[in-house]
């Protein structure tokens, strides 16, 4: 069967679209032109282009990873790591203590996240209501919202038998009488293959790439690829242009610059990399708020050797979740975790875990029998679980992260919690991923392992896939950075639409949040922004702002006349 690509097809066609590494400027940077400037092409960036060119606004999309296509993904891990990931799959925390998974392509992390599609737990919701003073994001305003990106991007219950990895986590789960649901993925025409995480070779999953950003291109938008945002221009209450680097093909950067001006800005470069080019361009935060309380939801993982074949590199990732012990102690009590597995790939299993020369031959001679479960720790809302701090340093950002007590506390829990649930599936022994535990054969066993295990940085391999906060929301300008609507409480003509924008962690994978709170968002932006009503503003002579943005644009041009 033919494989549509379009990527490919649209390019063809005459979408209008720069590859940094091809871009030849002039003497001088020169300025591009339209009605919304979005950095970033993730979930919210992605949905932000495809809703605001609906409307009838010009729009330019800038994104600093590459533009690929089903025609790059050869579910290769050592092809998709470096090619499609915040440095090559690599990126950690400054202690090196958690591991994050990040995209960096054109969809940013939907062009390889598993699917998972899971809409706000009302809990999140009812707690950013009454701790931030977010106003209309109830579970009912929002789910109108949910309702129309679930159609858009084809989100609905997986239909078909788990593969045998999430198969172990029901099974499990029906022994112990534990919670469990199926996931709702977003799919289309799914061949099932399991390599998600490598970007989909037959574009059947619905991400950013393939679904909102080529409708955006259709109607008139612009991409730039390989082109980093690195400052904005302000003065006063108002944005008037953000600077944009041109990357080479191995990302590295190059001397040409443009100039990009707009009616209206939109921030969507994910929970990191937005407050960093926030903090970078001096924008107003008087609270001191930018990149305060990053949320990662820490997690752990739980190996486990079965008789018979799990081949979990097969299939669908993620097909069944578990929410027994998310909300069990309140919001605000004990740090909660969500049971799912993550797919088995040679790569991605053997970095993230333990032992070397002959146990870690051993455990990856027994891959095929390998099932994992993993815990994503809760964070953001318990007073010690304050999350992560992202702040600028002399080469760019760095992340630290404490590890506290409590979430301690729920990784031992969980340990206890996925050993449990592996033996009632009928696990021959569990591995605990920790420094210093070994295989365990028997539940009774492992809860007393379990129990006296030491856990610590760098001594139990901590991972996350989902990076939240850092530029909050809310009505409280003592606490947010920008209203519930996404817009800038200092700068009349600056949004931010991603995951950035949450006040603590979600309790479930974030991609269906931000789908839904950016359409929200940008209908009403849309609605805001009448097409033709105001030309750009010219910036002041006397700009205090970017450290970054000495040069003067030499001239305007059109986006066709660029491309």
């Amino acid at each position: 069967m033919a494989i549509v690509d379009p990527i490919y097809e649209g390019l063809a066609s005459g979408w209008k679209h720069l590859d940094g590494s091809d871009y030849q400027g002039g003497d001088k940077p020169e300025t591009l032109e339209a009605d919304v400037v979005i950095i970033g092409t993730g979930a919210g960036g992605g949905v932000a282009a495809d809703i605001l060119t609906q409307a009838g606004l010009s729009v330019v999309m800038v994104e600093k990873g590459p533009l690929r296509s089903s025609r790059d993904f050869d579910m290769e891990e050592r092809t998709a790591y470096p090619n499609l990931y915040q440095q090559a799959a690599a990126l950690k925390t400054a202690d090196k203590a958690i591991g994050i998974f990040q995209g960096r392509a054109v969809g940013g992390s939907t062009t390889v996240n598993w699917t998972t599609s899971i809409r706000t737990p009302p809990e999140t919701l009812a707690y950013w209501q009454s701790e931030f003073n977010v106003k209309g994001l109830s579970a009912k305003e929002l789910e109108p919202w949910f309702e129309q990106m679930e159609s858009r991007l084809h989100i609905s219950q997986w239909a078909f038998e788990p593969n045998r990895n999430n198969g172990m986590l029901r099974r499990g789960c029906e022994q112990l009488g534990w919670d469990y649901t199926v996931i709702k993925r977003n799919v289309l025409g799914c061949w099932n293959t399991g390599y998600c995480g490598m970007g989909c070779p037959v574009n059947a999953k619905q991400s950013m790439l393939v679904t909102t950003i080529p409708a955006a291109l259709s109607a008139g938008a612009t991409l730039l690829s390989r082109f980093e945002a690195t400052a904005i221009e302000h003065h006063g209450d108002k944005v008037y242009g953000i600077w944009v680097q041109a990357r080479d093909q191995n990302l590295a950067p190059r001397p040409e610059k443009l100039m990009l001006k707009a009616r209206h800005y939109i921030l969507a470069g994910g929970a990191i990399h937005t407050p960093v080019l926030m903090m970078r361009s001096g924008l107003a935060d008087p609270m001191q708020l930018l990149g305060k309380r990053t949320f990662l939801h820490p997690t752990v993982l739980s190996g486990a050797v079965f008789d018979e074949a799990i081949n979990g590199h097969s299939g669908a990732p993620q097909s069944i979740y578990s929410d027994q012990f998310v909300w069990r102690d309140g919001a605000a009590g004990e740090l909660g975790y969500k049971l799912e597995v993550p797919p088995i790939h040679p790569v991605l299993i053997a970095s993230k875990t333990l032992g070397f020369g002959k146990s870690h031959a051993e455990l990856m001679a027994n891959f095929n029998q390998l099932q994992v479960v993993i815990a994503l720790v809760r964070d953001g809302f318990h007073p010690q679980s304050q999350g992560g701090n992202v702040s600028l340093d002399g080469r760019g950002f760095k992340l630290d992260y404490p590890l506290t007590e409590p979430f301690w506390r729920a990784a031992r829990a969980a340990f206890a919690s996925m050993a449990e649930l592996q033996f009632a599936a009928g696990a021959r022994r569990v591995l605990p991923i920790s420094e210093g535990v070994g295989y365990l054969n028997s539940w009774q066993e492992a809860r007393a392992a379990i129990a006296d295990m030491s856990l610590a940085p760098l001594k139990t391999v901590v991972a996350s896939a989902h990076v939240m906060g850092g530029c909050p929301m809310g009505e409280d300008k003592n606490k947010a950075m920008v209203d519930s609507l996404g817009q800038s409480h200092y700068l009349e003509n600056l949004s931010v639409m991603d995951g950035s924008v949450f006040p603590t962690s979600l309790g479930a994978n974030p991609q269906l949040s931000i789908y839904g709170m950016v359409a929200k968002n940008a209908t009403a932006l849309g609605g805001r922004l009448a097409p033709g009503s105001k030309v750009p503003e010219t910036a002041p002579d006397t700009d205090p702002v970017a450290d970054a943005a000495p040069e003067t644009a030499s001239e305007t041009i059109s986006p066709a006349a660029l491309l």
